[in-house]
């Protein structure tokens, strides 16, 4: 009786794969964006300061109803979460406008929500790119 051992042709195969895999799990943005953005997010709207130490971010929320973005046009401090709230008889989302906006952009959705944070100050422009009449301004301080 004699024992045959399998050659080892799949150990290169084996390799192959699991570096690939892993070259292609690793990959990611790592550049500084002005704004990272997350689709997941309280709808409420609050703000928390204490005397005693510095403000906590707050979360404000944006309704999209009725064929417009209530309110249009927000002013928020830099490390903020905006959360559009979407409750409309037609789907819709939220696209950036211009360069510093570019990374504003959610799925289209007709209803629940979608979070974004914005970290670095300035304007941002956004519009509904299936409804473009509908539009809004984050202001971030």
């Amino acid at each position: 009786m004699s024992i045959r051992r399998q050659s080892s042709s799949r150990a290169p195969l084996l390799v192959a794969v699991v570096a690939g895999a892993l070259v292609v799990g690793g990959c990611s943005s790592n550049s500084d964006k002005a704004a990272t953005s997350t689709t997941a997010a309280p709808a409420t709207t609050s703000a928390a300061a204490t005397s005693t130490g510095p403000a906590a971010a707050a979360a404000v929320t944006v309704e999209v109803k009725d064929m417009k973005f209530s309110p249009a046009d927000i002013t928020v401090k830099a490390g903020d979460t905006v959360t559009w709230k979407f409750d409309d008889r037609a789907p819709h989302a939220v696209q950036g406008i211009g360069d510093t906006a570019l990374g504003i952009n959610s799925p289209i959705i007709h209803k629940g929500e979608w979070s974004h944070t914005f970290t670095t100050p300035g304007t941002y422009r956004y519009l509904c790119p299936l409804h473009p009449d509908m539009k809004g301004t984050v202001t971030v301080q």
